[in-house]
């Protein structure tokens, strides 16, 4: 049995609902066929826009949607995507796949898949093959309301008022595709780029700096010392890639020791988190910018048959725990982490939704997304606890991993994830500041680690009634089987 107390008088830092954001690129079937299929397509759409995987998305009370990319921003020449369809540029996509981009979807298009979302969009510039002038009047395109050239012509292309954007960012991966710039170089490029991505009318930038690739921290420390107090946010990518980046493993028919290492490089994002916010609270000890994990998930090799270049895997329940652990850590660290968005959002990497054709199926990973949307600009509560060890083939990491909030109706939500394949996990919490009368929860969970659903079995692996859980005099007690995802509700 595993003590832990739950300090609900402790009130830590709010969780930003922007943690729960998604990305979606210009990459494999996560745009063209994911979201977007043309107006003339028989499969039912909103202005091109896929009815089904909306109204999938809505469920999830998405707060905010990175586009368009990614590698692909750095290439994107936003031009050639407005106006009359049949006069867009067509162009290679070199990054991923070598097929040819149409171009139909474009700012436009993306702004209204925001409106059908009912999300935030978060723009991500050409830093890398774009110019000062290109990204400058990208911004006055979408935002300026006045007289200017580029008012006037998104005008001509149908939107007579400018959309309200927050999030931009300013460059992708620079010291990648992005450029394979030095970090002192990009420094100097941002602070140039940035100067002329300007706030038009009441329209306020929220100005992301493009951060480090995994535990790169001297460009961290770099870039926040050259050019921190004119950034909003700094941005963090981290995959989880068992085996290597050259020598990647399946995403089926892994066995326990690929499990157990998933698991273990889940768990490491608490340190790049850790650390990188160490080099950023020397230069804005406030905490005023926002790490921002634009990028995070798991890569497996691509599925089996499909073009390696779309990056196309399926969706297990160990990508169910990969979900929560990352939620949690971001959670336990949102007095720094203020936005991160999960790659991707259909078809791509550690998707929530997978299509084929007119056909739709939810992820273990959505379902995830749909028990912790609970937690969203909640207020994280203290829990104290020491997990026990999960240990197997030389590997040892905590068994379990947790986090809990409160919302503003005084309602107490506590994840929990049991990260061992074999062992049962017991759990006792004290409650301190809280006279909750009742407990209720979800579980995800399968006795098959590699429990995935299909287009044939869609349910395979979906969210149950959590029964195991007593309330009694100030104490929650809980059992949770190996390989499970539960989210409890007191109140």
């Amino acid at each position: 049995m595993t003590e832990a107390q739950l300090n609900v008088e402790v009130s830590k830092s709010k969780i930003s609902r922007h943690i729960y954001g998604h990305f979606a690129e210009h990459l494999g079937r996560c745009i063209y066929e994911g979201l977007w299929v043309g107006e003339d397509s028989l499969i039912p759409n909103t202005d091109g826009i896929r009815n089904d995987v909306v109204d999938a998305l809505k469920k999830l009370n998405i707060p905010v949607l990175r586009w368009p990319g990614g590698c692909f921003a750095d290439e994107y020449h936003w031009k050639d995507g407005i106006g009359p369809k049949e006069n867009r540029k067509r162009m290679v996509n070199t990054h991923w796949g070598g097929v040819v981009e149409n171009n139909h979807f474009g700012t436009h298009e993306f702004f209204r898949l925001c409106e059908l979302l009912e999300c935030e969009p978060y723009i991500c510039g050409n830093v890398g093959s774009g110019t000062v002038q290109e990204m400058s009047e990208w911004v006055e395109y979408m935002t300026f309301d006045g007289e200017s050239p580029m008012a006037a012509w998104r005008q001509e292309n149908g939107q007579e008022k400018p959309w309200t954007l927050k999030y931009f960012g300013v460059g992708n991966e620079n010291w990648g595709c992005g450029g394979n710039m030095r970090p002192e170089y990009y420094a100097d490029l941002y602070r140039r780029y940035q100067t002329y991505v300007r706030n038009y009318g009441d329209n306020r930038l929220y100005k992301i700096a493009g951060g480090a690739n995994v535990d790169d921290y001297n460009w961290t420390e770099v870039v926040m010392r050259e050019a921190g107090k004119m950034m909003d946010g700094l941005s963090l990518h981290s995959y989880t890639i068992p085996g290597s980046w050259e020598e990647k493993r399946r995403a089926l028919g892994f066995d326990e020791a690929e499990w157990i290492e998933t698991m273990q490089k889940s768990l490491h994002m608490d340190e790049l988190i850790t650390r990188h916010s160490e080099i950023m609270d020397k230069y804005d000890p406030e905490k005023r910018v926002g790490l921002i994990i634009d990028e995070w998930g798991t890569w497996f090799l691509s599925e089996p048959g499909t073009n390696p270049g779309f990056l196309y895997q399926q969706n297990t329940l160990r990508d169910a725990l990969v979900a929560g652990i990352h939620l949690n850590i971001f959670h336990n660290h949102s007095d720094r982490v203020y936005m991160a968005n999960i790659a991707q959002m259909v078809n791509v990497l550690q998707a929530l939704i997978l299509t084929e054709g007119d056909k739709l199926l939810l992820t273990p990973t959505y379902h995830v997304f749909e028990m912790y949307k609970v937690h969203q600009d909640n207020e994280l509560l203290e829990v104290a606890f020491e997990s026990p060890l999960y240990t197997y083939g030389g590997v040892t990491i905590p068994q379990l991993s947790i986090s809990a909030s409160r919302d503003n109706h005084g309602k107490v939500y506590v994840s929990i994830c049991n990260l061992s394949h074999e062992a049962d996990a017991s759990l006792s919490f004290t409650i301190n500041g809280l006279q909750a009368g009742s407990v209720s929860g979800q579980i995800l969970t399968h006795t098959d680690l590699g429990a995935h659903n299909t287009f044939e079995s869609p349910e395979t692996v979906v969210p149950s009634a959590y029964e195991d859980a007593e309330l009694a005099d100030g104490v929650l007690s809980c059992a949770l089987p190996p390989a499970s995802v539960v989210v409890l509700t007191l109140e």
